[in-house]
């Protein structure tokens, strides 16, 4: 298989990430299929592609018609034979649990032809694991959106101890494809690549904020038009080679003697969660939230991201 020959996705899982995934590949002209073993997952799925498609159309990213053939192509079901049947490629996006996980490619590995590849948008289980649960390993590997799936443009190709090469080959002209940014991860380690830097940056975001060295309003100042603000254009490694390895050796032989190597959960977090503040799903978390502060966040930061994507782009 070729990635021309790739026309049916089948997306498994309708939860945060599914209808994104799912509208992202329609609008792209591929007829797919979302699965989910929940109707009402599914229903709630409807508004969120609907979402998706405002945003992206508000952003330039997308046109009405686009948006119409996505929704044209894209279809709902609860029953999993229907969704995977007749798949070139699948994506499984079900809960973030092991046994879920294994169960469901076990059932598709009964479903799907023999060159149909098996991708999981996991954030940090195993795709070796994964694998373990069908018959050819060879065809299974880690596709790791970010969220929102349909704006951030990096997907983590990720190479699992049995994962052929024509395996990484495919699913990274399929992201090409879809107008994303494939990225090779060649090593199966927990969190991959984007995940392990993202949770260094909280990590030492988290200990700032424990030892009152700054406010989480000031802690998130310094990292949008600091950090962030230089790593949207450059990153860390360039930033290396911008500063100087010299200087770097330098700063680091006393800095990274000094920073969090705590292998703990920040006393915040727990204490937040213990309190039953996780965050915009309770109204409150690190910052409190109205439903309106909600839904305005939401479009702002989808406009904004969007905004970021058309300039790094250009």
């Amino acid at each position: 298989m070729n990635v021309n020959d790739i026309k049916n996705i089948a997306v498994i899982g309708a939860g945060t990430m599914g209808p994104g995934i799912a509208a992202t590949f329609a609008r792209h002209g591929y007829k797919t299929t979302l699965f989910d073993v929940k109707p009402e997952q599914l229903e709630k799925a409807k508004g969120t592609v609907d979402f998706v498609y405002k945003t992206l159309i508000m952003g330039g990213f997308a046109t009405e018609a686009e948006a119409a053939t996505g929704r044209e192509n894209l279809t709902y079901t609860g029953d999993l034979k229907q969704a995977a049947g007749n798949a070139d490629f699948v994506v499984e996006t079900v809960p973030e649990k092991a046994e879920i996980k294994l169960t469901v490619f076990k059932d598709l590995d009964k479903i799907v032809g023999s060159d149909v590849i098996l991708a999981s948008n996991t954030s940090g289980i195993p795709i070796t694991t994964l694998g373990e649960a069908v018959s050819n390993p060879g065809r299974v590997v880690g596709m790791h959106w970010s969220n929102p799936p349909h704006v951030i443009p990096v997907i983590e190709v990720i190479r699992g101890e049995k994962t052929s090469q024509a395996t990484l080959a495919l699913t990274s002209a399929l992201v090409e494809r879809i107008g994303m940014v494939p990225a090779e991860v060649k090593k199966d380690i927990p969190g991959f690549v984007e995940n392990r830097i993202l949770y260094a940056i909280m990590r030492e975001a988290l200990n700032l904020l424990d030892e009152g060295v700054a406010s989480a309003e000031d802690i998130d100042k310094i990292a949008k038009w600091g950090i962030g603000y230089k790593i949207a254009v450059i990153g860390p490694l360039e930033l290396l080679d911008m500063a100087g390895l010299d200087i770097y050796t330098a700063v680091a032989s006393y800095l990274n003697p000094d920073l969090s190597n705590n292998t703990g959960i920040s006393s915040t977090v727990t204490s937040k969660v213990d309190a039953g503040k996780l965050g915009i799903k309770t109204g409150g978390g690190m910052f409190d939230y109205t439903p309106e502060k909600i839904q305005e966040l939401a479009q702002r930061r989808g406009r904004l991201l969007l905004g970021t994507k058309k300039i790094l782009q250009s």
